[in-house]
């Protein structure tokens, strides 16, 4: 696509071991006009201090969002768009720090934007695939996530729980960010279900669900549990 600003938005919490990779990952793409943003919840690992050492490193390239103490994904993500929108961000692409997402896939998101509001990163579309070291009961829970979210909303997305999206400036700025509520990842479908309201041209990528290598996964019971109940809501708001 032509040049413009694509602002990467990249919620960080304790997420040391995978910043850097991630960063010579990104910036080695070659995408012009492409920064990263880090938001980083008080990381008690020095994930927010090394951030500022790379973006030292990278002048112009990286800048970092800090927060108080641990927010949620949801919060950290809004907070990311809402700076990347003010600091005249032509696109922005949402991607987790941990690795699971590949780097290299932000050039097709990018390529498939140029026709379309809303790119995702799907598991579920056509190719796309879930880390082959997943067992049977992680793969399961993963498909019955996603396949009751879309039930319960009625979302034409096949990947309704992907945190792997860009947008185009115009396309996030009709996604109301202020009554966003959900705090885990029931972020994602209520997401796709006000890009869906709005009638966003929205298209899915195959792409390939990585296993992280290094650090904790952040699901919880609390955050599963969250995710159940809160997709009714979405439904009835959206």
């Amino acid at each position: 696509m032509e040049k413009l600003k694509v602002t990467v938005v990249t919620p960080t919490y304790n997420e040391a071991a995978n910043l850097p990779d991630l960063v010579r990952a990104l910036l080695g793409l070659g995408i012009r006009g492409l920064e990263i943003l880090v938001v980083d919840d008080g990381s008690p690992d020095g994930t927010g201090a090394l951030a500022e050492e790379l973006a030292r490193a990278h002048p112009g390239k990286i800048q970092v969002l800090h927060r108080q103490g641990k927010q949620g994904l949801a919060s950290a993500y809004v907070a990311g768009f809402k700076r990347a929108l003010e600091d005249g961000a032509d696109v922005i692409v949402e991607m987790d720090a941990d690795l699971s997402h590949s780097p290299h896939d932000v050039s097709h998101l990018l390529d498939k934007l140029k026709d379309h509001d809303v790119v995702v990163g799907s598991r579920y579309a056509s190719g796309g695939q879930t880390d082959p070291r997943w067992g049977w009961k992680r793969r399961l829970l993963s498909w019955a996530g996603n396949a009751y979210a879309r039930w319960v909303t009625g979302l034409r997305v096949k990947e309704a729980t992907g945190g792997f999206k860009a947008f185009r400036r115009e396309a996030l700025e009709k996604l109301d960010l202020e009554r966003i509520e959900s705090k885990g990842y029931a972020f994602q479908v209520e997401v796709a279900c006000a890009c869906q309201k709005q009638g966003l041209r929205v298209v899915e990528v195959p792409i390939l669900f990585r296993e992280r290598s290094t650090g904790r996964s952040k699901m919880s019971w609390s955050i599963i549990w969250e995710a159940f109940w809160r997709v009714w809501r979405a439904r009835w708001r959206y």
